[in-house]
């Protein structure tokens, strides 16, 4: 069976793991990044990682998952704010030329995404959006199990799609980008504006009230829903997908506004779109497995 190796690059830690075609890590170490040390510091940790995995060199190639928008032709970070220094370096160059294998390198919502359409929920069907609504709000379109990346590596984020012009000003995000509005930070903000800094630590306290029945958190987890309806009925009649994929912590909640959301986002679309199906995200890693997945969407292609 082939293995790839997927590496899974973020402003605290670095993991990397070596990974069956079915999805099955079978080794995996973690350390933490030091991106504070440098560039350079980072990427021989990543080698020295890499070496540490038995039978490294006979795996097919390495896929590596980082936070932010990247250029997927040239293998690099087009922005880089938790990875100060990385913005414009030839990770996968660099890496590939040190390993002599295909190294490949993408946002870790799209190989997250990836995972999940090879492996996960969206296996099996060519057509795939894969949504995490967390701290932000994430999205990746998957399309005969390869990733859609786009000219800038931003294809596929809906963060800043406008579910209501009519909302206040929040931050760089456009007025009533649906971040702003459904994401797990929003449902905080307005639960404190609700029921105060006391009560409201994070969105799971307003879940709870909701569970408890309290009106006002009901409303909200409402709202919450019907905004999401707005931004997948958005996505939907652009891309018209066989299934939603949806992770992310804010689906701990999902008890509370899930079937709402689907039900409000079925009076948004045409009747020829309902067959869509909704589906929770299935992997338990689903970043380094997706980030595995890469050399095998792109080199492998025929054997998938």
């Amino acid at each position: 069976m082939k293995t790839y190796i997927g590496v899974d690059l973020g402003g605290t830690n670095v993991r990397v793991a070596k990974v069956d075609e079915e999805g099955n890590i079978l080794q995996i170490v973690k350390e933490p990044t030091e991106v504070a040390q440098g560039t350079e510091h980072v990427i021989n940790k990543i080698i020295s990682m890499i070496e540490k995995i038995d039978g490294y060199a006979d795996c097919e190639g390495i896929g590596m998952g980082v936070p932010g928008p990247v250029n997927t032709i040239e293998g690099k970070m087009v922005l880089a704010t938790n990875l100060p220094g990385f913005e414009g370096f030839p990770i996968a160059k660099t890496i590939s030329d040190h390993f002599h294998m295909p190294t490949f390198v993408d946002n870790d919502v799209n190989v997250a995404g990836m995972g999940e359409a090879m492996l996960g929920a969206g296996k099996g069907l060519p057509v795939v959006y894969y949504v995490t609504i967390s701290t932000g709000i994430g999205g990746a379109l998957v399309v005969n199990q390869r990733v859609v990346a786009g000219k800038n590596g931003h294809a596929g984020e809906v963060a800043n799609i406008i579910i209501d012009r009519n909302r206040e000003k929040v931050n760089y995000l456009n007025v009533g980008a649906v971040e702003n509005e459904a994401s797990g930070t929003a449902i905080t903000r307005k639960g404190k504006a609700i029921f105060g800094d006391d009560k409201i630590r994070h969105a799971g306290d307003v879940f709870d009230l909701a569970r408890e029945g309290n009106e006002k958190a009901l409303k909200l987890c409402d709202e919450v829903a019907y905004d999401l309806a707005v931004m997948f009925s958005a996505i939907a009649h652009v891309v018209d997908p066989y299934v939603f994929v949806v992770g992310g912590g804010v689906m701990k909640g999902k008890d509370v506004f899930f079937d709402k959301m689907e039900a409000y986002y079925r009076t948004m679309i045409h009747k020829g779109m309902q067959t869509v199906e909704f589906k929770e995200a299935q992997l338990e890693e689903p970043g380094i497995v997706g980030a595995a997945m890469l050399p095998r969407s792109y080199v492998d292609k025929e054997n998938i």
